[in-house]
């Protein structure tokens, strides 16, 4: 069922703007004009969403809120639309993206997608605008301002535009077949968005790469150190293992995988960061981000 109702709360965590601010803000200007339950609880539509949205933008590109107030919703949109042309358009397109989930709109999504894609590319969509929502999108998530169906309906519309550009590329030829980079989540980790990207760009890149997705016990992991190419294995932890976990799946990678070789594991992700130094093994390295690990491949940096 779509949302059509919202709290106050759920207002500020969509756009960003403190709850008593909102509040102010209908008393003094009059911006918002919320329904009231019987208990006397504001109740915002989508219309005030949408409106609050856009007042985020605005403010956040320098305008003062006493400017604002003075327009009306039609040319507050104006303003929105004349800003994003002139200036940052993913702040925009980011509050779009959260518009389209709640409503559950793919054509929103998809003219937010091409409109992108024909500017920045399929990697400046990913990094500038995906990246950034899915940070959003978790936050969003965990303070029940979205449940898990609006979750998944916008990660399956993104993660279909990340295997229709990866199709392109995965049946190139890479430029370099002695190294291999095997891509993989742990065990119970079902996040793939981020490792299927990674996997992409790699691609892109002109790597050799084994995407072997969600779920990966490491005891099958082994089989890839006898081939001709060398192995690098490369992990995107987001859920599992947990943060207390950490240390015993870098242990047991060590002794399933690496066994005494000489066999790196790079690991990236949300919990990735939690990671202490002194639980890393000399072959395993932790990254910030995928930009970080494609710097970390000499023969893939983009020379001006």
């Amino acid at each position: 069922m779509i949302k059509s109702k919202f709290s106050i709360k759920d207002l500020e965590n969509l756009s960003g703007i403190k709850a008593h601010t909102i509040r102010i803000w209908e008393k003094r200007y009059g911006l918002l004009t919320p329904d009231r339950t019987d208990t006397n609880i504001r109740t915002y539509d989508l219309e005030a969403l949408q409106k609050i949205l856009n007042i985020s933008y605005l403010r956040n590109a320098g305008i003062k809120i006493s400017a604002i107030a003075e327009l009306s919703s039609e040319d507050i949109e104006i303003q929105v639309r004349n800003f994003a042309e002139r200036n940052n358009k993913n702040d925009h397109a980011i509050q779009e993206l959260k518009l389209a989930m709640v409503n559950f709109d793919q054509q929103m999504f998809q003219r937010i997608y091409q409109s992108s894609l024909d500017e920045f590319g399929f990697s400046g969509v990913f990094y500038n605008l995906f990246v950034p929502f899915l940070e959003e999108l978790g936050y969003l998530w965990q303070s029940k301002t979205i449940n898990l169906a609006h979750e998944h309906f916008i990660s399956h519309l993104i993660k279909q535009k990340v295997l229709i550009n990866l199709e392109k590329l995965q049946y190139q030829k890479p430029h370099n077949q002695e190294q291999v980079y095997i891509l993989f989540l742990p065990e119970n980790e079902m996040h793939d968005l981020g490792l299927l990207f990674l996997n992409y760009e790699l691609l892109k890149k002109g790597c050799n790469t084994i995407y072997l997705g969600a779920s990966m016990m490491l005891e099958s992991l082994p089989f890839f150190k006898n081939k001709e190419a060398k192995p690098t294995f490369i992990t995107y932890i987001t859920v599992q293992p947990t943060e207390k976990q950490l240390p015993s799946f870098l242990k047991q990678f060590d002794k399933k995988v690496s066994n005494g070789d000489d066999v790196e594991l790079w690991v990236l992700g949300h919990l990735a960061q939690k990671i202490k130094d002194k639980d890393l093994k000399p072959n395993q390295l932790v990254f910030r981000g995928i930009s970080d690990v494609i710097g970390k491949i000499p023969d893939l940096v983009i020379k001006a």
